[in-house]
Protein backbone atom coordinates (compact mmCIF):
# COMPACT_ATOMS: atom_id res chain seq x y z
CA UNK A 1 0.00 0.00 0.00
CA UNK A 2 1.52 3.29 -1.31
CA UNK A 3 0.61 6.14 1.67
CA UNK A 4 -0.54 9.55 0.58
CA UNK A 5 2.24 12.39 0.44
CA UNK A 6 3.11 14.46 3.75
CA UNK A 7 1.42 17.28 1.70
CA UNK A 8 -1.42 16.13 1.81
CA UNK A 9 -1.53 14.51 5.17
CA UNK A 10 -1.22 18.25 6.24
CA UNK A 11 -4.22 19.28 3.79
CA UNK A 12 -6.24 16.82 5.81
CA UNK A 13 -5.82 18.64 9.04
CA UNK A 14 -7.69 22.12 9.27
CA UNK A 15 -8.20 22.90 12.48
CA UNK A 16 -11.14 24.77 13.57
CA UNK A 17 -13.09 25.39 17.26
CA UNK A 18 -16.05 23.18 18.25
CA UNK A 19 -18.14 25.03 21.56
CA UNK A 20 -15.79 24.68 24.72
CA UNK A 21 -16.68 22.83 27.57
CA UNK A 22 -18.68 24.60 29.72
CA UNK A 23 -16.61 24.56 33.16
CA UNK A 24 -14.83 27.96 34.01
CA UNK A 25 -10.79 26.40 34.30
CA UNK A 26 -11.46 23.01 31.76
CA UNK A 27 -10.28 19.44 33.03
CA UNK A 28 -7.13 17.47 32.99
CA UNK A 29 -7.10 13.99 31.15
CA UNK A 30 -11.21 13.74 31.45
CA UNK A 31 -12.36 10.68 29.75
CA UNK A 32 -13.79 11.49 26.59
CA UNK A 33 -15.04 9.31 23.37
CA UNK A 34 -18.31 8.64 21.41
CA UNK A 35 -21.70 7.33 21.83
CA UNK A 36 -25.12 7.01 20.29
CA UNK A 37 -22.93 9.29 17.64
CA UNK A 38 -22.61 12.23 20.67
CA UNK A 39 -19.53 13.08 22.03
CA UNK A 40 -19.04 12.68 25.84
CA UNK A 41 -16.92 14.27 28.05
CA UNK A 42 -16.45 12.85 31.52
CA UNK A 43 -14.37 13.08 35.18
CA UNK A 44 -11.11 15.39 35.20
CA UNK A 45 -9.21 17.76 37.37
CA UNK A 46 -8.12 21.50 37.97
CA UNK A 47 -6.93 23.64 40.28
CA UNK A 48 -10.32 25.46 40.96
CA UNK A 49 -9.12 28.77 42.86
CA UNK A 50 -5.56 28.94 43.01
CA UNK A 51 -2.45 27.60 40.46
CA UNK A 52 -0.36 24.96 42.24
CA UNK A 53 2.31 27.97 42.78
CA UNK A 54 0.27 29.64 44.48
CA UNK A 55 -1.01 26.81 47.33
CA UNK A 56 -4.05 25.66 45.07
CA UNK A 57 -5.39 22.67 45.64
CA UNK A 58 -6.16 20.07 42.54
CA UNK A 59 -9.62 18.96 42.52
CA UNK A 60 -11.45 15.63 40.42
CA UNK A 61 -14.67 15.31 38.91
CA UNK A 62 -17.32 13.40 38.33
CA UNK A 63 -19.05 15.65 36.24
CA UNK A 64 -20.15 14.06 32.50
CA UNK A 65 -20.98 16.30 29.12
CA UNK A 66 -22.43 15.77 26.16
CA UNK A 67 -22.41 17.46 22.74
CA UNK A 68 -24.57 15.89 20.05
CA UNK A 69 -23.72 17.65 17.28
CA UNK A 70 -20.79 20.06 16.50
CA UNK A 71 -23.06 22.91 16.13
CA UNK A 72 -24.78 22.00 19.34
CA UNK A 73 -24.12 23.20 22.91
CA UNK A 74 -22.36 20.88 26.17
CA UNK A 75 -25.23 19.94 28.17
CA UNK A 76 -24.18 18.49 31.79
CA UNK A 77 -26.50 14.72 31.74
CA UNK A 78 -25.12 13.44 34.98
CA UNK A 79 -22.05 11.99 37.40
CA UNK A 80 -19.75 8.75 37.32
CA UNK A 81 -19.68 7.21 40.24
CA UNK A 82 -17.17 8.75 41.86
CA UNK A 83 -14.58 11.84 40.84
CA UNK A 84 -11.58 10.58 38.69
CA UNK A 85 -9.62 11.71 35.97
CA UNK A 86 -5.69 10.69 34.24
CA UNK A 87 -7.27 7.56 32.98
CA UNK A 88 -7.68 5.57 29.13
CA UNK A 89 -10.39 6.54 27.00
CA UNK A 90 -10.69 3.83 24.11
CA UNK A 91 -13.30 3.57 21.71
CA UNK A 92 -15.37 0.70 21.21
CA UNK A 93 -18.86 -0.35 19.30
CA UNK A 94 -20.74 0.34 22.53
CA UNK A 95 -19.51 3.31 24.08
CA UNK A 96 -16.80 4.38 25.63
CA UNK A 97 -14.25 2.27 27.76
CA UNK A 98 -12.64 3.84 30.56
CA UNK A 99 -9.58 2.49 32.03
CA UNK A 100 -8.07 3.21 35.29
CA UNK A 101 -7.09 6.12 36.73
CA UNK A 102 -7.08 8.39 39.90
CA UNK A 103 -8.14 10.74 42.54
CA UNK A 104 -6.21 13.17 45.08
CA UNK A 105 -5.65 9.86 47.64
CA UNK A 106 -5.21 7.15 45.22
CA UNK A 107 -5.22 5.08 41.69
CA UNK A 108 -8.21 2.81 40.34
CA UNK A 109 -8.17 -0.60 39.12
CA UNK A 110 -11.83 0.14 37.76
CA UNK A 111 -12.78 -0.22 34.35
CA UNK A 112 -16.20 0.47 32.46
CA UNK A 113 -18.25 1.46 29.68
CA UNK A 114 -19.71 4.57 28.99
CA UNK A 115 -22.80 4.92 26.98
CA UNK A 116 -25.02 7.43 25.62
CA UNK A 117 -28.41 6.07 24.62
CA UNK A 118 -31.68 7.59 24.21
CA UNK A 119 -31.18 10.63 25.84
CA UNK A 120 -29.77 9.02 28.86
CA UNK A 121 -26.33 8.37 30.43
CA UNK A 122 -25.35 4.30 30.94
CA UNK A 123 -22.39 2.59 33.44
CA UNK A 124 -21.46 -0.93 32.97
CA UNK A 125 -18.28 -1.84 34.55
CA UNK A 126 -15.99 -4.08 33.53
CA UNK A 127 -13.25 -6.71 34.75
CA UNK A 128 -10.85 -4.97 37.12
CA UNK A 129 -6.88 -4.34 36.06
CA UNK A 130 -4.82 -6.33 37.72
CA UNK A 131 -3.42 -3.55 39.61
CA UNK A 132 -4.40 0.54 39.81
CA UNK A 133 -2.65 2.16 36.94
CA UNK A 134 -3.33 5.98 36.21
CA UNK A 135 -1.42 8.04 33.10
CA UNK A 136 -0.91 5.11 31.34
CA UNK A 137 -2.11 4.93 27.30
CA UNK A 138 -4.30 2.50 25.48
CA UNK A 139 -5.43 1.65 22.18
CA UNK A 140 -7.81 -1.09 20.73
CA UNK A 141 -6.18 -3.47 17.84
CA UNK A 142 -9.51 -5.57 16.32
CA UNK A 143 -11.37 -6.05 19.04
CA UNK A 144 -8.73 -6.42 21.87
CA UNK A 145 -8.02 -3.27 24.34
CA UNK A 146 -4.34 -3.04 25.08
CA UNK A 147 -2.97 -1.08 28.31
CA UNK A 148 0.76 0.35 28.60
CA UNK A 149 2.45 1.74 31.88
CA UNK A 150 1.41 4.16 33.82
CA UNK A 151 1.71 4.33 37.51
CA UNK A 152 0.20 2.38 40.49
CA UNK A 153 0.00 5.12 43.42
CA UNK A 154 0.58 8.97 43.32
CA UNK A 155 3.72 8.70 45.38
CA UNK A 156 5.30 6.32 43.05
CA UNK A 157 8.98 6.96 42.00
CA UNK A 158 9.04 4.17 39.01
CA UNK A 159 6.65 3.90 36.04
CA UNK A 160 4.78 0.29 35.58
CA UNK A 161 6.43 -2.08 33.26
CA UNK A 162 2.85 -3.39 32.63
CA UNK A 163 1.14 -4.84 29.50
CA UNK A 164 -2.41 -5.83 29.69
CA UNK A 165 -5.16 -6.83 27.53
CA UNK A 166 -9.05 -7.33 27.18
CA UNK A 167 -10.62 -8.80 25.05
CA UNK A 168 -13.86 -7.36 23.94
CA UNK A 169 -14.98 -9.92 21.31
CA UNK A 170 -16.02 -12.54 23.96
CA UNK A 171 -17.06 -11.81 27.44
CA UNK A 172 -14.06 -9.00 28.21
CA UNK A 173 -14.19 -10.75 31.86
CA UNK A 174 -10.02 -10.54 32.51
CA UNK A 175 -7.26 -8.72 31.84
CA UNK A 176 -4.25 -10.50 30.56
CA UNK A 177 -0.92 -9.63 31.51
CA UNK A 178 1.36 -9.79 28.33
CA UNK A 179 5.08 -9.61 27.72
CA UNK A 180 6.21 -5.98 27.72
CA UNK A 181 7.97 -3.49 25.21
CA UNK A 182 12.27 -4.18 25.78
CA UNK A 183 12.72 -0.48 26.91
CA UNK A 184 12.21 1.38 30.47
CA UNK A 185 9.50 1.33 32.38
CA UNK A 186 6.91 4.61 31.32
CA UNK A 187 3.52 6.43 31.94
CA UNK A 188 2.32 9.99 29.81
CA UNK A 189 3.26 7.82 26.73
CA UNK A 190 1.18 7.89 23.02
CA UNK A 191 -0.37 4.61 22.21
CA UNK A 192 -1.81 4.35 18.24
CA UNK A 193 -2.72 1.63 16.14
CA UNK A 194 -2.69 1.24 12.30
CA UNK A 195 -2.85 -2.03 10.36
CA UNK A 196 -3.51 -4.05 13.13
CA UNK A 197 -0.54 -3.37 14.83
CA UNK A 198 -0.46 -1.35 18.24
CA UNK A 199 2.00 1.37 18.64
CA UNK A 200 4.39 2.56 21.93
CA UNK A 201 5.38 6.26 21.90
CA UNK A 202 7.45 8.03 24.00
CA UNK A 203 6.53 9.45 27.71
CA UNK A 204 8.84 9.59 30.78
CA UNK A 205 10.56 7.12 33.26
CA UNK A 206 10.44 7.71 37.02
CA UNK A 207 13.04 7.51 39.26
CA UNK A 208 13.87 9.14 42.64
CA UNK A 209 15.63 12.36 43.07
CA UNK A 210 17.84 13.67 45.72
CA UNK A 211 14.74 14.54 48.02
CA UNK A 212 12.63 11.41 47.31
CA UNK A 213 10.14 12.37 45.24
CA UNK A 214 9.15 11.32 41.83
CA UNK A 215 11.78 12.97 38.94
CA UNK A 216 10.89 12.50 35.16
CA UNK A 217 13.16 10.91 32.88
CA UNK A 218 12.21 11.85 28.89
CA UNK A 219 12.02 9.30 26.59
CA UNK A 220 12.02 9.58 22.89
CA UNK A 221 11.91 5.34 21.93
CA UNK A 222 9.16 4.02 20.61
CA UNK A 223 7.60 0.30 20.01
CA UNK A 224 5.06 -1.73 17.97
CA UNK A 225 3.36 -4.64 18.86
CA UNK A 226 1.64 -7.18 16.44
CA UNK A 227 0.07 -10.25 18.79
CA UNK A 228 1.50 -12.54 16.52
CA UNK A 229 5.35 -11.54 16.61
CA UNK A 230 5.47 -9.80 19.84
CA UNK A 231 7.54 -6.29 20.12
CA UNK A 232 9.93 -4.24 17.73
CA UNK A 233 11.62 -1.34 18.48
CA UNK A 234 11.09 1.14 15.97
CA UNK A 235 12.43 4.47 14.94
CA UNK A 236 13.14 6.97 17.80
CA UNK A 237 10.49 10.19 18.12
CA UNK A 238 12.51 13.64 16.89
CA UNK A 239 12.18 15.10 20.12
CA UNK A 240 10.62 13.50 23.72
CA UNK A 241 6.85 13.61 24.09
CA UNK A 242 5.15 13.38 27.16
CA UNK A 243 1.28 13.43 27.49
CA UNK A 244 0.27 14.20 24.03
CA UNK A 245 -3.46 13.32 22.94
CA UNK A 246 -3.71 9.62 22.68
CA UNK A 247 -4.24 7.32 21.30
CA UNK A 248 -2.37 8.83 18.23
CA UNK A 249 -4.33 9.99 15.51
CA UNK A 250 -4.42 8.20 11.92
CA UNK A 251 -4.20 9.91 8.58
CA UNK A 252 -3.12 8.98 5.48
CA UNK A 253 -1.94 5.50 7.29
CA UNK A 254 0.47 8.30 9.35
CA UNK A 255 0.42 7.89 13.39
CA UNK A 256 0.61 11.72 14.46
CA UNK A 257 1.73 13.11 17.69
CA UNK A 258 0.28 16.09 18.10
CA UNK A 259 2.53 18.47 20.20
CA UNK A 260 3.24 16.97 23.74
CA UNK A 261 5.85 18.30 26.49
CA UNK A 262 9.16 18.16 25.49
CA UNK A 263 10.71 18.50 28.83
CA UNK A 264 12.50 21.62 27.50
CA UNK A 265 10.85 24.10 30.43
CA UNK A 266 10.78 21.48 32.91
CA UNK A 267 13.11 24.29 34.97
CA UNK A 268 11.29 27.27 33.55
CA UNK A 269 8.92 28.80 36.66
CA UNK A 270 5.59 28.04 36.15
CA UNK A 271 4.44 31.52 35.60
CA UNK A 272 6.90 32.02 32.73
CA UNK A 273 5.86 29.03 30.78
CA UNK A 274 5.48 29.49 27.20
CA UNK A 275 3.00 27.18 26.89
CA UNK A 276 3.87 22.83 25.42
CA UNK A 277 5.26 22.50 21.92
CA UNK A 278 2.59 22.41 18.49
CA UNK A 279 4.63 20.94 16.22
CA UNK A 280 2.99 17.89 14.63
CA UNK A 281 5.13 14.54 14.74
CA UNK A 282 3.80 12.29 11.73
CA UNK A 283 5.22 8.47 12.02
CA UNK A 284 5.32 6.20 8.29
CA UNK A 285 5.02 2.64 9.51
CA UNK A 286 5.61 1.58 6.05
CA UNK A 287 9.29 3.41 5.72
CA UNK A 288 9.61 3.35 10.14
CA UNK A 289 10.91 7.75 9.63
CA UNK A 290 9.39 10.21 11.36
CA UNK A 291 8.65 13.33 9.71
CA UNK A 292 7.34 17.11 11.03
CA UNK A 293 4.21 17.73 10.23
CA UNK A 294 3.38 21.67 10.69
CA UNK A 295 1.85 23.12 13.83
CA UNK A 296 -1.09 22.20 15.44
CA UNK A 297 -3.22 25.85 16.50
CA UNK A 298 -3.11 24.69 20.45
CA UNK A 299 -0.73 23.77 23.39
CA UNK A 300 -2.55 21.29 24.90
CA UNK A 301 -1.65 18.04 26.52
CA UNK A 302 -3.12 15.32 29.16
CA UNK A 303 -6.21 14.84 27.19
CA UNK A 304 -7.43 12.42 24.86
CA UNK A 305 -7.89 12.48 20.73
CA UNK A 306 -11.13 11.25 19.95
CA UNK A 307 -12.50 10.39 16.34
CA UNK A 308 -16.23 11.63 15.65
CA UNK A 309 -17.25 11.71 12.44
CA UNK A 310 -14.98 12.33 10.57
CA UNK A 311 -12.66 14.34 12.39
CA UNK A 312 -10.18 14.55 15.40
CA UNK A 313 -11.54 15.90 18.63
CA UNK A 314 -8.77 17.37 21.66
CA UNK A 315 -11.17 18.26 24.21
CA UNK A 316 -9.63 20.69 26.68
CA UNK A 317 -6.75 19.60 28.69
CA UNK A 318 -3.62 21.44 30.21
CA UNK A 319 -2.34 24.18 28.38
CA UNK A 320 0.40 25.09 31.07
CA UNK A 321 1.65 23.09 33.99
CA UNK A 322 -1.26 24.02 36.33
CA UNK A 323 -3.45 25.60 33.45
CA UNK A 324 -6.31 23.57 32.27
CA UNK A 325 -8.43 25.15 28.98
CA UNK A 326 -12.03 24.63 28.23
CA UNK A 327 -11.05 24.91 24.40
CA UNK A 328 -12.55 22.02 22.05
CA UNK A 329 -10.35 21.72 19.30
CA UNK A 330 -11.56 19.67 15.62
CA UNK A 331 -9.57 19.10 12.44
CA UNK A 332 -12.15 16.91 9.79
CA UNK A 333 -9.85 14.05 8.19
CA UNK A 334 -12.87 12.86 5.88
CA UNK A 335 -14.86 14.31 3.50
CA UNK A 336 -18.14 15.50 4.16
CA UNK A 337 -19.93 12.29 1.82
CA UNK A 338 -17.58 9.65 3.74
CA UNK A 339 -18.60 10.86 7.14
CA UNK A 340 -21.19 8.39 8.98
CA UNK A 341 -24.35 9.58 8.38
CA UNK A 342 -26.84 10.54 11.35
Amino acid sequence: MLFSSLPAVAAALQWSKLPPIPDREGFAWPFAGVSGGALLVAGGANFPDKRPWEGGTKVWYDKVFVLEKPTGQWRAVGKLRAPIGYGVSLQTRDGVLCVGGSDAARHFPDVFILEWSHGKLKQKPLAQLPQPAANACGAIVDGVAYLAGGIATPTATGALNSFYALDLRWRGDRWTALPTWPGPARMLATAGVNDGVFFLFGGAALKAGADGKPERVWLRDAYRFKPDEGWKRIADLPRVAVAAPSPAPVVNGRLLILGGDDGAQVSTPPTEHKGFPRTVLAYDPQADKWETLGEVPFSLVTTPAVGWNGRIVIPGGEARPGVRSTEVWSAETAPPDARPKK
